[in-house]
């Protein structure tokens, strides 16, 4: 096969950062070559500068065997050349056509919109894409978004494609569809690079396996002879054990109780309609979904930061509806929230590790010291960073500065610091490498084991299946079902996210494995009842509390 890329010795640095370091590969024309490499080990940025984003320090980047000189994404496009990111770039106001053709040089395009949708149909029937060019964004599902992207970049002439984690966001059956679709680009003559942490998506779609790690080029490895455990251990250097734990705990206590909830998003629109379930003690209750099905929306009102329309949540028998966060924790409630905008939502990122360990704690003495006690949490700090193996300078490094799996250990060691019975915790795992994430599952099953309940809100179902006790499936904001995770499958799930099959109609089906005591009833718990009373005394909770 002909070489469509060639890395020549590409380095490429961040002041003292080596985020590539002497990269030498090839790609060929006509093949599908998977990406892989843990957190910080420059796949992303590798890609970045094929697509114009970042120039090379040192090296050359060959495109059909000529040197090829790439300082724009409009160079990119010359050698033909499309990225598509991980975070869709359309203007949401804006048709299918009309962001297609956005940016285009006049100079080589007419804006004719006919002539414009009359290409995109081309393209669609050509590759077997599914994409209304009069639609508006918003009107749009994440996989018609996906494939809009994509679109994008063939109208513009690319013959290299790059996809950026293109399945994060989509359902078993959709990226199904976007794998059909990635076969006929390469049966087209395309080349295609995927980055991706799936790797089973690796060994199901992909030609070859190119491995980096911390900037360097490993190895480059034909798909049909690897195996999950082998790209995974030459990912990390060392032997994984790639089976995720899920404890059984006897711990039974319901701790928070949702009842008929509904809520609204930002545009007023309803987010989550009518929702009831529980969270019990020494289990992780799962949330599977479309993303914007709502998972965000009911994250938050748990937490205390959004409104709620009707409906209650109580957390041992008391409602906590209308407290803020701050007096939800006043109110004695332990409970924590690990939101997915881990920077935006989560932490301070131009504070240090040590000050964002005091976001939650400095007014705790306030009422008689004045002072902010920066020792105290400096020893905390120094404790989560030695015992979650969290890579910094010091605990006094901003933690922007950090790489996001490490930002995630900050976050998710602060809010289990604060000893909590229930935690709220959103894609924990989201764009992690295969360490970081399996050390947050074994966090999660250890506060499991204390009898703790775990909201967890996760997009890859094999880890869904693999650590959580039982899955509810949310779509456009209602429940679909709530199964036990060992007793369903994926594409059981997947026709769940997409309202194809709706398990509250089928309560007594046990070929779905469902959870039928996760389904609330009619009458609330009576935490005062004996039965309750009793369960808290086995557990060791004194009766005023």
């Amino acid at each position: 096969m002909e070489t469509a890329i060639k890395f020549e010795n590409v380095t490429k640095t961040f002041g003292t950062i080596v985020a590539n370091k002497d990269v030498n590969f090839d790609v060929k024309k006509g093949e599908i070559l998977a990406l892989l490499g843990e957190n910080g080990s420059g796949k992303t940025t590798l890609c970045n500068m094929l697509a114009g984003i970042y120039y090379p320090d040192h090296g050359n980047i060959l495109i059909n065997g000529e040197i090829a000189t790439i300082r724009s994404p409009h160079d990119a496009y010359r050698y033909h050349i499309g990225m598509v990111h991980q975070h869709f770039k359309l203007v949401d106001i804006f048709t299918a056509v009309e962001n297609v053709v956005l940016g285009l040089d006049p100079k080589d395009y007419k804006f004719d919109i006919k002539a414009a949708s009359k290409r995109i149909k081309e393209i669609c029937d050509k590759y077997g894409f599914e994409v209304d060019p009069n639609k508006k964004v918003y009107n749009m599902s994440v996989s018609e978004k996906q494939t809009l992207e994509i679109v994008k970049v063939l109208y513009r002439g690319a013959d290299i494609l790059i996809l950026d984690e293109p399945t994060a966001v989509l359902t078993p059956q959709e990226s199904d569809k976007l794998f059909n679709v990635i076969r006929n680009m390469k049966a087209d003559g395309k080349s295609i690079i995927i980055i991706t942490h799936k790797l089973q998506e690796v060994l199901s779609v992909s030609d070859r396996v190119a491995i980096l790690r911390k900037g360097a080029y490993i190895d480059t490895v034909e798909t049909a002879s690897a195996t999950t455990q082998s790209l995974t251990d030459m990912m990390v250097g060392q032997k994984v054990d790639l089976n995720i734990e899920r404890p059984k705990v006897e711990h039974d206590i319901p701790l928070l109780e949702i009842r008929d909830l509904s809520i609204k998003n930002d545009e007023g629109a309803l987010a989550i309609d009518n929702v009831s379930f529980y969270i019990r003690g020494g289990e992780i209750l799962g949330i599977a979904g479309i993303a914007g099905c709502g998972q965000k929306e009911l994250c938050e009102a748990i937490a205390g930061l959004r409104n709620i329309e009707s409906g209650d949540i109580n957390h041992l028998g008391k409602s906590i509806i209308g407290m803020k966060p701050k007096e939800i924790i006043d109110e004695g409630i332990a409970m924590s929230f690990i939101p997915e905008d881990r920077l935006g939502m989560g932490l301070a990122p131009s504070l240090s590790i040590t000050d964002n360990m005091m976001l939650k704690t400095y007014k705790d003495n306030a009422w008689y010291n004045p002072f902010v006690d920066r020792k105290r949490a400096r020893n905390k700090a120094n404790r989560l960073i030695k015992e979650l193996e969290i890579a910094t300078p010091s605990s006094e490094t901003p933690v922007r500065r950090l790489s996001g799996g490490n930002v995630q250990k900050v976050l998710v060691g602060r809010e289990i610091s604060a000893g909590p019975n229930v935690i709220v915790t959103a894609y924990p795992v989201r764009g992690l490498d295969i360490n970081s994430s399996y050390l947050i599952y074994n966090i999660l099953n250890e506060q499991k084991k204390k009898g703790v309940g775990v909201l967890f809100v996760g997009e890859d179902l094999d880890v869904l299946l693999g650590l959580c006790d039982k899955i509810m499936v949310l779509c456009h904001g209602k429940v679909m079902g709530v199964v036990h995770a060992d007793k369903t499958t994926k594409e059981e799930i997947g026709l769940m996210m997409t309202g194809s099959l709706d398990l509250t109609e089928v309560k007594k089906d046990k070929d779905f494995g469902i959870a039928k005591d996760s389904f609330i009833e009619d009458k609330p718990v009576d935490f005062n009842s004996e039965e309750i009373i009793d369960k808290f005394k086995e557990e060791g909770v004194k009766e005023d509390e």
